[in-house]
């Protein structure tokens, strides 16, 4: 077996092994909560002893990031969490939770069922893609939540939807306007397009969505990428601005801010509070007002970080 699929093994077997021995899990609620059989989940934990990774307490360090997904579960009200080991050396937005968001969507594809799949865009949403291993889906969707233009005309920088429908061979729905328009009677009529249309309901009705988490502050993407400039920035700064999922710019308590570029953003709406499995992906301190907001908004009823800003966020 390679080794990171050795390793990857390793992680299923710390995980339902903290479940089993820790959170007090019988092998019946193990399987569910890991989407696996009862036979499946009892060889995990006997790996997990075989590997002694079991002593007086769980001898893996994932056990530490478990106990705070379980936590940041309770507190906001999450129905999923995973919290990664955190490299406070590192500024990659990414690093580490691109792989574990990778490993969701390749979970959340691997079922033989027709889904849904929609994406967000941003580097955490870019950095997963990129980490899908080849898969044969075409009895998937997936579709894209935000305009993949830029200003100019040019495609996205951060789109990920021609790339997952690369790696994945399902069809793929981008949604081919500007992130934000010029006004709001041009965005109207964009939106307008049955073509638009079409994919905005699509999107509406996903099965599973994965969403970066946007900070704004000096210098966000929203600025760096083209899509507002300074004078909108400094404006939904100075109208309480605290975070945006998909171009739309929320507050502290996750209100959408009133007017503002809110009113020329071309991305799919999303429901508030999310009726769907919403999927947030963020770490870092520069993050961690954005996240929050989005939590108390509920525009997400999943979140993946890193343990750093778990910890922040569950303190």
């Amino acid at each position: 077996m390679p080794k990171h699929g050795h390793s990857e093994r390793l992680d299923d077997a710390a995980r339902a092994a903290w479940l089993y021995y820790v959170a007090q899990n019988t092998q019946d609620e193990i399987a569910e909560k890991l989407g696996i059989s009862r036979q499946s989940a009892q060889r995990l934990v006997a790996l997990a002893t075989q590997e002694r990774l079991v002593k007086f307490r769980l001898d893996h360090p994932i056990a530490r990031c478990l106990a705070l997904a379980e936590r940041l579960k309770d507190r906001y009200g999450l129905d999923f969490c995973e919290v990664t080991p955190a490299d406070p050396s590192s500024d990659d937005p990414a690093l580490g939770i691109a792989e574990v968001t990778a490993a969701e969507m390749e979970r959340a594809l691997s079922v033989e069922s027709p889904i849904v799949m929609a994406l967000g865009t941003g580097r955490e949403i870019k950095g997963a893609v990129e980490q899908m291993p080849p898969m044969n889906c075409p009895h998937h969707k997936v579709v894209s939540l935000v305009g993949t233009l830029a200003p100019d005309g040019s495609a996205s920088f951060n789109d990920v939807i021609m790339r997952m429908g690369d790696a994945t061979q399902a069809p793929h729905y981008p949604m081919a306007v500007p992130v934000v328009a010029f006004s709001h009677e041009e965005r109207d009529v964009l939106c307008a397009q049955v073509p638009i249309q079409r994919n905005i309901t699509l999107a509406q009705c996903a099965d599973i969505t994965f969403v970066g988490i946007g900070e704004l502050d000096d210098e966000p993407p929203l600025l760096t990428d083209g899509f507002i400039t300074q004078k909108e920035l400094d404006d939904l700064i100075a109208a309480g601005g605290a975070g945006e999922i998909v171009g739309w710019a929320y507050d502290d308590q996750g209100a959408l801010i009133s007017g503002e570029t809110n009113d020329r953003v071309a991305s799919v709406p999303l429901d508030q509070p999310a009726e769907r499995p919403i999927i947030g992906v963020a770490r870092g301190p520069k993050k961690l007002r954005a996240i929050r907001g989005a939590l108390a908004g509920r525009w997400i009823t999943g979140l993946i970080t890193d343990e750093t800003t778990a910890e922040a966020l569950a303190g």
